[in-house]
């Protein structure tokens, strides 16, 4: 059980999509507990601590309890359910996105066995893969950076299935290369890619823009996924939009229209 298991997989759907995986007899997949979406007759559901990966399994009981308590960090359950085949012949799980965007299979083998996660960004993989937490080193980043301290870190050599919003942007920047993207945007990345916080320059632009006053700024060599509709904005916008939770305007997004809300006595 603590080897990485190989499936096949489809992606169904345009904006709001599932992924059918597909598992031989005795193989096995994880997701979070709640992901599942139907699964063939022959598949056993098991709940188990932390992720049920060779490195939370090989310390025992210990192991499993801080493989959990890394989980905990990262504002994800304590638990995951293994889906296992152990009927005769091919079986299928599927695995639903929680909000309208797109499903991205990452073969963990092809990015150097590592990759840095937003930490609401992981749905499902093949057994095996290792589901832990990045902590960012700089002050900055963690203060500022749109994902606190703390990220995940999927380790292995199997396939992973990582879920974001809107359309996804991949790109694979040259060493040296750097891009700058809003903090909400970043999806994944590799270890090998330098992500920092920089200030929006200008005090009007910082102030009235709309855009906050922090940039993200990602430094190659390596490969980057991006979100074009971050769910926190796509909430936001929401609740803008709902009565009595907000009220609607151009400048919603920028300190002017904070302080039009409050001038207007809405302190939410």
């Amino acid at each position: 059980m603590g080897q990485m298991h190989e499936v096949d997989y489809r992606v169904f759907g345009d904006d709001m999509q599932y992924v059918e995986v597909e598992l031989d007899p005795q193989e096995a997949a994880i997701a979070e507990a709640g992901g599942m979406m139907y699964m063939d007759d022959g598949i056993e559901m098991e709940t188990i601590f932390g992720d049920g990966s060779a490195q939370s399994q090989s310390g025992g009981l210990l192991g499993a309890l801080l493989g959990a308590g890394k989980r905990l960090l990262t504002g994800e359950s304590l638990f995951m359910t293994v889906f296992q085949n152990r009927g005769a012949g091919k079986k299928k799980v599927a695995f639903a996105a929680p909000y309208p965007g797109k499903i991205i299979p990452i073969r963990l083998s092809e990015v150097g066995g590592t990759l840095i996660a937003q930490k609401d960004a992981f749905l499902a993989a093949a057994k095996g893969v290792s589901i832990g937490i990045a902590f960012q080193k700089k002050l900055g980043v963690g203060l500022f950076g749109g994902e606190g301290f703390i990220m995940e870190r999927l380790e292995g050599d199997g396939l992973a299935f990582v879920h974001a919003g809107g359309t996804i942007h991949e790109r694979t920047l040259a060493p040296g290369e750097l891009v700058r993207v809003d903090t909400g945007c970043i999806v994944a990345l590799q270890p090998s890619v330098e992500y920092d916080i920089q200030m929006v320059g200008g005090i009007k632009s910082a102030f009235f823009g709309g855009e906050g006053l922090f940039f993200a700024t990602l430094r190659g060599p390596g490969r980057i996924w991006l979100q074009s509709l971050p769910f926190s904005r796509m909430a936001g916008r929401i609740l803008a939009a709902a009565p009595g939770f907000g009220r609607g305007g151009k400048e919603e997004g920028s300190l002017l229209g904070g302080l039009g809300r409050i001038l207007d006595g809405d302190n939410s």
